[in-house]
């Protein structure tokens, strides 16, 4: 009776052992859906990064708002009539320092004093 016990445990051992330890046991199910929760994750992010993508490209291609908006940031352009102000911190060295007193301040050909000349001709015309 022990000898047969014996017998029959580890015949079950063996067959258990495929399940658990084997190719396609739990052990590696459950190693595979941990691997595929963490791809739905990256999946995820990646598919709300390509969404944020597709909405600038269609505000790019219809609207002129984030076209300016590139420009400005990125160009450091400026619409007609705005006066570009720089605000220097304390203790660093002035870009453009005024003209000592009881001198002009002069321009460049074609500019004027607060922005660059775009269009020599145009700049020289009066404006209403």
């Amino acid at each position: 009776m022990r000898l047969l016990f014996l017998v029959l445990l580890v015949l079950l051992a063996l067959i258990q052992y495929p399940l658990w330890l084997g190719k396609g046991g739990w052990f590696t199910v459950w190693d595979s859906q941990k691997q595929i929760a963490a791809q739905h994750e990256t999946n995820e992010g990646l598919r709300a990064r390509n969404a944020a993508l597709e909405a600038e490209v269609r505000d790019l291609e219809t609207g002129s708002g984030a076209i300016e908006e590139r420009a400005r940031n990125e160009l450091g352009m400026m619409r007609e009539g705005e006066v570009f102000v720089q605000i220097v911190p304390p203790g660093s060295p002035a870009v453009n320092n005024p003209p000592p007193s009881g001198t002009t301040a002069t321009t460049p050909a074609g500019a004027t004093a607060n922005r660059p000349a775009s269009n020599p001709a145009r700049a020289n015309t009066p404006r209403q």
